[in-house]
């Protein structure tokens, strides 16, 4: 009479699933949302043919009155898209919001060919659509209403209309470097934060 089979799977699976487990955890959560707004593929001719490049343009922001908008190109879509987010962090503004995160006044900017509007709205929440609902869900604003006025679709210049309405608003992004006072032998950490105007 032979044995029936010992079932092995539950060995094997049990280690399978303990490296994908503890592999999120060493993860460090970014400083900065960010959302990949457009993606080119840029042609350039040259004597020998042709060079192909990847333009990218990139939202980044903090959920907390913070973004920024970035542009990179390189011959990678990877490289492309860490240039994208060191401009986007080097463009980086502070949005003065209200305190129910929505803007204090309605706001109108025009970029080239793209026009765009943007309104406060108490308890309607976020109705926009394309490239001003992105920025306007990443910079953690609420109760806006946005309308793109133009026939343009090119996003980068309705996206760069929307930032420069918002500039109207906004103050140049400083980082919070805490500053440490020794007070009687105990050390205290005390927050230092610089806003210059624009």
């Amino acid at each position: 009479m032979e044995k029936p089979k010992e079932n092995t799977r539950e060995n094997t699976g049990g280690k399978r699933n303990s490296a994908r487990r503890g592999s999120s955890f060493g993860r460090v959560k970014p400083e900065f949302d960010q959302k990949i707004l457009n993606i080119r593929r840029v042609t350039r001719v040259v004597a020998g043919g042709r060079r192909f490049s990847f333009s990218v343009a990139l939202i980044a922001g903090d959920k907390k009155g913070s973004v920024g908008l970035g542009l990179g190109k390189a011959g990678d879509t990877a490289l492309a898209i860490n240039k994208a987010l060191r401009n986007a962090k080097k463009n980086m503004i502070r949005l003065n919001l209200s305190k129910t995160m929505s803007i204090p006044h309605e706001l109108s900017a025009k970029f080239s060919s793209s026009h765009i509007i943007l309104r406060p709205n108490k308890g309607r929440g976020l109705v926009a659509g394309s490239v001003i609902r992105d920025i306007v869900k990443i910079s953690g604003m609420k109760d806006i209403t946005g309308k793109i006025l133009s026939n343009s679709k090119n996003k980068l210049n309705n996206s760069k209309a929307v930032m420069s309405a918002l500039s109207q608003i906004s103050s140049k992004y400083v980082k919070i470097v805490p500053e440490t006072v020794v007070i009687k032998n105990k050390e205290v950490v005390v927050p230092e934060v610089e806003e210059s105007k624009i």
